[in-house]
């Protein structure tokens, strides 16, 4: 076999077969295949697309390139979530204490943010001491004694994806949905888990911006984690404004904890119940939705949701007091509010211009090597759809450096849209897809 013919049989438009893809990636994986005739493969997949049966052997090709982590010395049906990522999406946070309070076990590999955002070890690393730096022995003893653990993803986890990821971004063929399916599934399934929910975005702030384009992914990725034989249900949300009110990483671990103690944002906690319900279904512990919403919101009521989270913290060395004390989270120097330039309605905010502004203050991360500042950021007050008068405040801003804060504030107004005529709300949650 030949990594040419490869190349010329799927640049001519014939499917790959099971076995010459394992052949590429397992020769592209070991370095036997050099990144020039990858990149040219890489192209040619761009513009013939892949079938299903070819995007199901890519992705099992490369989630087994590495460790498959075996989870079967954990208790229960494990359950794990994930998001493709967005402005103020804090959801795991809040999310998968209130699962595991409820009695399905969450075991869960999250990363670090590149770009607009802080990712979820990010956010985590606002407790003081907290680290994911865990082994593998210790991720499943806390797992088994407290129903929650979180790591980082190791570098045996699906080597491939990272290595063809690094190619695809160089080489303008991120964008195809083949790729971008296989790249995340192969990461979930070589997790180990039993069941997955996906949170896929849609919007402004989102990956995919187009509704058509957030389904197509979420069938094609639930077709393989159902394929595969995992549970997996993908919940499509809206990402055309930021999620919730509050946005950077301090921030929203604030807003996390408020949404433990019953007065979280609307959008926040509703699609935090929605993700939940179908976790516990998923997992054995509610017979329909409705039951697991109620079991839900009982352990947001009880505080057991909240304990969760102080008694997760903890095991993973962080400062369970940061939770019952979030006034002592990091604080940043400066904070001042955005106020409206005109009386009028929001119409429309630019969600991922929201992202850039705190990623301006140092909430995210230009490069792999940029610290990230864990106290700045921006709590909105208004979203899409509210009236507001000239004066009012729009945002408060939190910020460590005077030049930096300047620059967000400009271009946050620039990111908001204010006009005479309402406009209509959008739903939260555009729909299900199960298989």
């Amino acid at each position: 076999m030949r990594m040419y013919d490869l190349i010329m049989k799927k640049r001519n438009g014939t499917a790959l077969s099971k076995e010459e893809i394992n052949y590429m990636i397992e020769g592209y994986t070991a370095g036997k295949i050099p990144d020039y005739q990858m990149s040219a493969m890489m192209m040619a997949i761009y513009f013939q697309g892949m079938s299903e049966e070819e995007t199901f052997a890519l992705t099992m090709a490369m989630a087994e390139s590495g460790d498959m982590l075996d989870l079967s010395d954990i208790h229960g049906i494990k359950v794990d979530k994930h998001s493709t990522g967005g402005v103020g999406d804090k959801t795991s946070l809040a999310l998968t204490p209130m699962v595991a309070a409820a009695g399905v076990p969450v075991a869960k590999m999250s990363g670090r943010g590149l770009g607009h955002t802080g990712g979820t070890i990010d956010k985590l690393e606002s407790f003081t001491g907290f680290s994911t730096a865990i082994s593998e022995r210790q991720f499943k003893d806390n797992v088994n004694r407290i129903g929650i653990a979180i790591m980082g993803q190791t570098a045996d986890l699906a080597p491939a994806d990272k290595k063809l990821y690094a190619l695809r971004d160089v080489t303008a063929t991120v964008d195809n949905m083949s790729l971008i399916a296989s790249s995340i599934m192969s990461k979930k399934l070589a997790a180990g888990a039993d069941a997955i929910v996906l949170d896929v975005k849609t919007g402004s702030g989102a990956f995919m911006k187009k509704e058509e384009d957030s389904f197509a992914l979420a069938r094609e990725m639930v077709k393989l984690g159902n394929g595969a034989g995992r549970k997996t249900i993908a919940v499509i949300s809206d990402m055309d404004q930021p999620l919730g009110y509050a946005v950077g990483n301090a921030l929203e671990v604030q807003e996390a904890i408020d949404t433990l103690k019953g007065s979280g944002p609307k959008d926040f906690v509703e699609l935090c119940m929605t993700l939940g319900s179908y976790m516990l279904v998923a997992g054995g512990k509610a017979a329909d939705r409705k039951e697991a919403e109620q079991i839900l919101a009982n352990v947001i009521q009880n505080g057991s949701a909240l304990d969760k989270l102080a008694e997760f913290v903890e095991a993973q060395g962080g400062d369970k007091e940061l939770v019952y004390h979030p006034e002592r989270l990091p604080k940043a120097s400066y904070v001042q509010e955005i106020k409206s330039p005109a009386d009028g309605y929001v119409q429309k905010i630019v969600c991922d211009e929201i992202g850039i502004c705190s990623l301006i203050l140092g909430g995210g991360r230009e490069t792999k090597e940029s610290r990230i500042d864990l106290s700045v950021g921006l709590v909105l007050h208004k979203k899409a759809g509210d009236q507001v008068k000239k004066g009012d405040s729009l945002a408060t801003i939190h910020a460590n450096d005077q030049t930096k804060l300047e620059m967000a504030k400009e271009r946050f107004l620039n990111a908001y849209t204010i006009g005479g005529q309402p406009v209509e709300k959008k739903p939260l949650i555009r729909g299900i897809v199960m298989k």
